[in-house]
């Protein structure tokens, strides 16, 4: 009877058992490779692929922007014109209007706002084509006198609370120009005068070169500035906050000199010099967060979806799991219950943190201290400001703007709070008659090489030359140290990589050969 009462076992197969740990570390594997095969060959691949195209891309449009016209080209420009005609009742009501406006430039449209308004106008082009359009000005006299220097024959110009409203254009509509924006800008600029053009000139051909709508408009209210008299840096001012301060003050001081081309081919230099400081520590950061997402994401879904098939088969042999490998389980179940609340907690806090950090000066200060303590990040930090201050500062000395002025400016080029404070210490320093170099002198942030350079080059009357050579070598010394911690980085991660994966499969696998000597 005994024996008729016991259970039956379940048969437990060798090859079967196998099968699965086969089964299981292969996908384990298999998917390590694939995080680690797109974090390394996939993500360059595609990198590479995609600057070829803009180059490429920007390479056409330049040669198609500032080649040399054919004189094909010019006769299928000339044969492709087209040839507006309209009616004699058109153009009796276009002159009637057009008689209107003459009356009014006499009168109220003389007359200049203080405040800037939006006009919209009404004109016919050089091909007959009758134009409708909107600008920025502060008189119809002056919106009239630009457009008819323009080559425009104006018909009628108004304007309204109405129109103010829809058309008129702020700083909002404005962004502020990127590095990349800054360089082509400045270097096309030069390249236009040395061939002997105006700069309003220049101003129009840029213009058209440019293809967003605001920035159309913003270089259209400089061409419209230069027109009425006003000098190349009050249009650039009058255009927010679209110009950096510091080009804007460089440009008003090479008006004062005559020295405007060598301004602007200087200044295209610096931030060429910026934009390759820039990428070296995008470069720098990328890698590693690519490689650390990618990592995080794979043994994510090692946890969620292939340590399941391990508990099942633990579940059937009936084996009891302790240790690593219960650890292992209970973090796999706890991912898989929680994944959503876990990634929105995750998102928070980084939302959080970033929102901080950009609003309140206190913690974006603690932050940036945390960081500039610890070891090599510290010196990427610590170079790259560094470089980025003293080549600015070099630009502005050998541009002669005043050291007021230049300080104020250097705190608006730098985010970093540490060397802002330094930088108004410096101001207090100046106004109380000390030197420059004091504020410097035993501050943590600034390496003693760098002091003793600036005090050097302030005692021998050459502190421009000196803060150019400061720059020179801190750049150097920061792009080694980047190189060195992106060759540094990559091992690691990957290593790590294997090492948490490695972990997991061991973590899983042991507790089988426990199943197997228990049948054996």
């Amino acid at each position: 009877m005994e024996e008729t009462t016991k259970k039956p076992k379940k048969k437990f197969s060798i090859i079967n058992f196998f099968k699965n740990i086969i089964l299981v570390i292969f996908s384990i594997f298999s998917y390590a490779f694939i995080g680690i095969k797109a974090c390394t060959f996939d993500f360059f691949v595609f990198i590479y692929n995609s600057l070829s195209w803009r180059l490429d891309k920007a390479y056409k449009r330049t040669k198609q922007t500032i080649g040399a016209p054919t004189y094909e080209n010019e006769e299928k420009k000339k044969k492709s014109k087209k040839v507006y005609n309209y009616s004699a009742k058109t153009m009796q009501k276009l002159q009637a209007e057009s008689q209107e406006l003459l009356k009014d430039l006499q009168t109220t449209g003389a007359t200049r706002s203080k405040e800037v308004n939006a006009y919209r106008f009404k004109v016919r082009n050089k091909n007959g084509k009758i134009v409708k359009g909107t600008m920025n000005g502060q008189s119809k006299l002056d919106i009239n006198a630009f457009l008819v220097n323009e080559g425009y024959t104006v018909y009628s110009i108004e304007t309204s609370s109405w129109i103010n409203f829809v058309y008129k254009e702020t700083t909002l509509g404005n962004p502020k120009m990127s590095t990349k924006e800054l360089i082509f800008f400045l270097t096309q600029l030069s390249t236009y005068l040395k061939a002997g053009l105006t700069l309003n000139d220049s101003i129009k051909i840029l213009t058209k070169q440019i293809k967003k709508k605001n920035r159309k408009r913003a270089f259209a209210s400089i061409s419209y500035e230069l027109v009425l008299g006003s000098s190349f840096s009050h249009a650039l001012e009058k255009q927010g906050t679209l110009f950096p301060a510091l080009l804007i003050n460089m440009i008003k001081a090479a008006e004062a000199s005559g020295t405007l081309i060598e301004t602007l081919d200087d200044m295209a230099n610096y931030y060429t010099d910026v934009d390759e400081t820039k990428k070296q520590m995008i470069s720098a950061m990328t890698y590693p967060a690519i490689v650390a997402v990618f990592s995080i994401v794979v043994v994510a879904f090692i946890l969620i979806s292939i340590i399941p098939k391990f508990v099942d088969i633990y579940a059937d042999a009936d084996v009891e799991i302790s240790g690593l490998t219960a650890l292992i389980i209970n973090v796999s179940n706890f991912l898989k219950l929680n994944i959503v609340s876990i990634v929105g907690v995750f998102l928070f806090i980084v939302i959080f943190l970033i929102v901080a950090y950009k609003n309140i000066k206190a913690f974006r200060k603690a932050i940036q201290i945390i960081f500039m303590h610890i070891p090599i990040i510290k010196n990427i930090i610590i170079y790259n400001e560094l470089s980025i201050f003293t080549k600015t500062f070099a630009s502005l000395l050998r541009n002669n703007v005043f050291i007021t002025d230049s300080i104020d400016i250097l705190s608006k080029v730098t985010s970093n709070e540490v060397y802002k404070g330094i930088l108004y210490k410096t101001i207090n320093n100046i106004v109380k008659g000390e030197k420059i170099s004091e504020a410097f002198k035993d501050h943590w942030a600034i390496p003693d090489v760098a002091y003793f350079m600036i005090v050097t080059g302030e005692s021998t009357g050459e502190l421009d030359n000196m803060m150019e050579k400061v720059s020179s070598y801190y750049q150097g010394l920061h792009k080694n140290i980047v190189n060195n911690l992106k060759s540094f980085i990559e091992p690691v991660l990957i290593s790590l990589l294997a090492f948490v994966v490695g972990g997991i499969i061991i973590a899983v696998v042991i507790p089988m050969f426990g199943m197997y000597e228990n049948v054996m």
